[in-house]
């Protein structure tokens, strides 16, 4: 900017069923942190993009964003499970496909993941984050559903993903005039000072106090990247008749 054959364990462990109510409170907390939060980046969205007019070409069915590995955070990689175990209920075969999709992405690209390919949690070294530059750079999301174009679990999509395309500034250029990345089908005839206007301002800070919530929660919790998010335990997956 994945050994397969087993299913990989989840990134966040979640309450067992004897649990209390009382157990459940941070998780649901968490939850109404996270759905706040993104609140809050969309509507920063809509404004920079009413403010960038026709400089910004995103629209439905423009994927080349969709291709490539990234790394996401722990939060993201919450929101992206809770999303397929709702999804799982509410329409299985659209879970199913997704699934499929990331099962067959980490039995391709599995064992070459540069970290823990079991708990698919991103390796922090940095011979593995310089392997990590060249790892699935032309592999599709597995959230892109091929025939649409569009991404199957787009309510739930990783920050990245909905910040990407007005102008942004990166986390350590926060303080800076520079420092603002566009995508590249967008602001092909801006000036610099159209671009400048047109900033999406990323509420950086607020993501990190939920995802500070988060692991306190799931203290081993680590970067990964989508696929390891999408694949379902067993018991999801619909049952095959035999003809």
């Amino acid at each position: 900017m994945k050994r397969l054959g087993e299913q990989p364990e989840p990134i966040f462990s979640k309450p067992e069923t004897r649990s209390s109510k009382r157990s459940d409170r941070p998780l649901t907390h968490l939850l109404q942190r996270d759905a706040g939060l993104i609140q809050i980046v969309d509507a920063a969205l809509a404004d920079a993009a009413l403010r960038a007019g026709k400089h910004l070409a995103c629209r439905p069915g423009c994927t080349q964003c969709c291709y490539g590995a990234f790394a996401i955070n722990p939060l993201d990689a919450f929101r992206l499970r809770t999303a397929m175990t709702k999804l799982a209920s509410t329409d299985p075969e659209r879970a199913a496909a997704i699934s499929a999709r990331a099962q067959s992405y980490l039995a391709e690209f599995g064992p070459s993941f540069p970290g823990d390919s079991k708990t698919g949690i991103l390796g922090a070294g940095e011979e593995e984050q310089a392997a990590f530059e060249d790892f699935a750079n032309d592999a599709a999301c597995p959230a892109l559903n091929p025939e649409s174009g569009l991404c199957d679990i787009y309510d739930a999509r990783p920050m990245t993903c909905r910040v990407f395309g007005p102008p942004v500034r990166a986390v350590e250029d926060e303080n800076s005039a520079d420092g603002l990345a566009v995508c590249e089908l967008c602001f092909t005839e801006a000036t610099s000072e159209e671009i400048a206007a047109a900033e999406m301002i990323v509420p950086h800070a607020e993501e990190q106090k939920v995802l500070a919530e988060l692991v306190k929660i799931e203290p081993g919790a680590g970067e990964t990247i989508v696929a390891y998010c999408l694949t379902l335990p067993a018991r999801h997956e619909p049952k095959t008749t035999a003809s």
